[in-house]
């Protein structure tokens, strides 16, 4: 169980890739005090909270009611993160995380900045989603890797927010150049890992 729990909390931080949410967390509330930043923060962790928990506990029934097998929703999820770990690592917009420049520019008029960009599409987005209900689709209900599995949740979106809660100090001594670079360090090993799903799903289902 330690492994898999292992594998899954790499995953959805690099996935989540909480250095990548500073530049653009500093870019939306520039010229905003401390507290405004802190407050989308809070908020926003707490709405990528509700959203995980939700597709965490009812993830499962749902592919079940799609008829959807885990085997197939591994190759799909494996690509969906793969697509991912391309734009991260080349630095081009797959649409999996990255928002437009119109709702680049739309985000700079919003007052709550909190649901979207910084919920959606940039910490529960799809490729954390899809993580998600990779991680719990063959973990029963109740059991006590489903409650590790949600703590696991908890500690990234933890380790997120307090991130955001530090974005200026944090932007100075990284910056925008250091956090690009250790995104496209991660997005290597993210298609590592997403490739590794896709193999997986593609032996079960053949199994």
């Amino acid at each position: 169980m330690l492994d898999e729990l292992v594998k899954f909390f790499v995953v959805l931080l690099v996935v989540v890739e909480p250095l990548s949410l500073l530049p653009i967390l500093a870019g939306l509330t520039e010229g905003s005090d401390d507290a405004y930043r802190r407050r989308m923060s809070f908020k926003a962790a707490a709405i990528s909270a509700a959203v995980c928990v939700l597709f965490a506990v009812g993830g499962t029934a749902l592919l079940k009611l799609l008829g959807i097998s885990v085997d197939a929703f591994k190759i799909g999820g494996g690509i969906l993160l793969f697509m991912l770990a391309i734009e991260m690592v080349f630095a081009r917009e797959s649409g999996v995380r990255s928002i437009t420049p119109v709702e680049g520019e739309e985000a700079h008029h919003r007052v709550d900045i909190s649901v979207f960009p910084l919920a959606f599409p940039m910490i529960a987005g799809p490729g954390a989603i899809a993580t998600i209900l990779l991680a719990f689709a063959a973990v029963p209900f109740g059991s006590a890797q489903f409650f590790a599995q949600l703590a696991v949740i908890g500690v990234v979106l933890a380790l997120t927010l307090a991130l955001m809660l530090v974005t200026g100090p944090v932007m100075r001594v990284v910056g925008v150049t250091g956090s690009a670079v250790l995104g496209r360090l991660l997005g290597v090993l993210l298609a590592a890992l997403a490739a590794q799903f896709v193999i997986d799903g593609v032996r079960g289902a053949m199994a």
